[in-house]
């Protein structure tokens, strides 16, 4: 459904910091700046990445907005938040592992980036 995404950062050396760790923890390979400054993470499946605003405002977050980045099981979901955080991302919710929910069970964990983006990791469990 999504070919990429992008947030915004006000200090993209440390965004990229925040996501060369999270999102490696997760097998993601490092990322590379374009010719804008914006950095980039792809895999096949998609794109992710972080630019100044171009408006040259300060860039914000999503109020109730959430990127979730899927994990291959639940130990990279604990190593997503633990590298984050590691990183400079901040721990938010419930610490990371297992929820009920109305969809089975999720292994979940949830951060914010050094700019105040909600992101998360995210492992169907069986």
């Amino acid at each position: 459904m999504f070919t990429h995404m992008t947030v915004g950062a006000n200090d993209l050396e440390a965004s990229r910091k925040f996501y060369d760790a999270a999102l490696g923890a997760l097998g993601i390979p490092e990322s590379a700046a374009d010719d804008k400054g914006r950095y980039w993470w792809r895999t096949p499946r998609g794109a992710f990445a972080i630019t100044r605003p171009l408006d040259g405002e300060d860039a914000c977050h999503a109020n109730g907005g959430t990127i979730g980045f899927a994990a291959r099981d639940a130990d990279a979901v604990k190593a997503f938040h633990d590298a984050g955080v590691a990183a400079g991302g901040t721990a938010i919710e419930d610490p990371p592992g297992p929820r009920q929910g109305p969809f089975g069970t999720l292994n979940l964990a949830y951060l914010r980036d050094p700019s105040g983006n909600k992101i998360c990791a995210m492992h169907r469990a069986g």
